[in-house]
């Protein structure tokens, strides 16, 4: 199977980004969710494990950056004329968390919620490159060029903890597991140019 960006399974369908450049008010909104429920979920993560020194010490930031992320897409639309629109239900996140092993112990739970959280952002890293070399809006281009590289080093944080707190052998096991599963998800769901998942 052809690896693509981050190490992820499945690239995804070209036709994608063809949508894109036509729902740039969608996709900005989409967007702008998603960095909103980024920097919510490492919110959650730090709420959850504050006795976990390195979680709080390197999300603390992470939260910070997402935060000004969602300012920088606000940002974008309002220069385009657009407003922020509702937020939608987003598919890919709920299939991913479906895939979240109960039981085991309390690192074994956090590594699960921390390779999911990688692989949300393996993901919209190979978007943000996509729109980066495929957008018509050239300061969009350059805008989803810096994201990319963002979004590269918080799926590195999130790798990094994970082995962090459990053994790597395992750790490596289980997001092999989950690269698998998250491309089936791809595979079945509908090619949205109007979202970044």
């Amino acid at each position: 199977m052809q690896k693509t960006v981050l190490g992820l399974n499945l690239p995804t369908d070209p036709r994608w980004t063809d949508i894109a450049n036509k729902k740039l008010e969608n996709i900005l909104t989409d967007h702008a969710y998603c960095e909103q429920k980024a920097a919510s979920s490492c919110i959650s993560l730090i709420v959850q494990y504050p006795d976990k020194e390195k979680i709080v010490e390197m999300l603390t930031p992470v939260v910070a950056e997402e935060w000004c992320h969602f300012q920088q897409v606000i940002e974008q639309l309002k220069k385009r004329g657009f407003k922020l629109g509702t937020q939608r239900k987003d598919e890919y996140v709920l299939e991913l968390n479906k895939q979240i092993k109960k039981g085991g112990s309390r690192e074994q739970q956090l590594v699960e919620k921390l390779l999911v959280n990688a692989l949300i952002e393996a993901r919209s890293c190979e978007r943000f490159k996509l729109l980066s070399n495929n957008l018509v809006d050239q300061e969009l281009k350059k805008f989803y060029h810096e994201l990319m590289v963002s979004e590269a080093g918080h799926y590195s944080n999130f790798l990094e903890l994970a082995k962090f707190y459990c053994p790597e052998k395992y750790v490596n096991e289980r997001w092999k597991e989950l690269l698998a599963v998250e491309a089936q998800i791809m595979v079945r769901m509908e090619i949205r140019g109007d979202r970044i998942h």
